[in-house]
């Protein structure tokens, strides 16, 4: 599944290729490299098939882009954010909080933007 903004590379949920073992509780597993300039990968699990919700929010908790926002199988994920809000433009240094939803799990953690 790729989404594209006017003007920019596209953001991909990419299924993460060693499948065999399916992760037993679904969770937020982080993102790397953190800090990131100019790119960054979060990754989560989901033992389960599920509806899945990822969002970026500022320090002062506005939503700055919804990340992906749909239904996906089970296994490993990682989603690419490449440092812009949802108008495409690049978000200034700073820490950024970003949150998924994935059934019963609600889950949020910090990275931090270089410039």
């Amino acid at each position: 599944i790729e989404f594209a903004l006017p003007g920019e590379g596209s953001t991909a949920v990419v299924a993460v290729a060693d499948q065999a073992a399916l992760p037993a509780a679904a969770d937020l597993l982080g993102n790397y490299p953190n800090p990131f300039n100019p790119t960054t990968h979060i990754r989560f699990a989901l033992p389960v098939a599920a509806k899945v919700r990822l969002e970026v929010y500022d320090v002062a908790g506005q939503r700055v882009r919804t990340l992906f926002e749909g239904h996906l199988e089970s296994g490993y994920h990682q989603v690419i954010w490449d440092g812009r809000d949802e108008a495409g433009h690049p978000v200034p240094a700073g820490i950024y909080l970003y949150r998924v939803r994935i059934a019963d799990l609600e889950k949020t953690l910090r990275t931090v933007r270089l410039r």
